[in-house]
């Protein structure tokens, strides 16, 4: 599919160029096989010739004028992306050092509430009497 597109561009270039080259020839050839005096002839290409200085002047100013302000506005909007995204990535380290941080107190208050509920089960536990225990273990130990 590229291969197509490829050589329709290379077609495309070729004919442009042909049709640029045969008006070339063909506008020359018109003026000087004209039946005209070499005065008048040479006036006329002079006119031409100053003609299409012009427009090429122009025209030279134009692309300048346009490529600077392309050129601007592509400065300014990738200035404007850079400050997005600066921004946006600073939030997001914000966003996670804040959820680093409760999630640590989240982790801190377990660690915690493991231990006391640790602590109170063993106390509990040590206060049951042994299930294994024999009736005399119990009456020795006042259960």
């Amino acid at each position: 599919m590229s291969n197509e597109n490829n050589n329709q561009n290379i077609n495309s270039k070729d004919f442009i160029i042909g049709a640029l080259v045969g008006g070339i020839v063909g506008a020359a050839s018109a003026l000087l096989m004209a039946p005209k005096s070499g005065k008048e002839l040479r006036n006329n290409l002079s006119d031409q010739a100053g003609t299409i200085r012009d427009k090429s002047s122009e025209w030279s100013s134009m692309a300048k004028d346009k490529s600077s302000t392309i050129a601007r506005t592509v400065s300014e909007q990738s200035n404007q992306v850079a400050g997005k995204v600066k921004e946006l990535s600073t939030s997001i380290r914000r966003d996670l050092n804040n959820w680093r941080n409760k999630g640590q107190e989240v982790l801190d208050e377990s660690a915690d509430a493991y231990g006391e509920i640790t602590t109170q089960v063993e106390e509990e536990a040590a206060r049951q009497p042994d299930p294994l225990a024999t009736e005399e273990d119990l009456v020795k130990n006042k259960y």
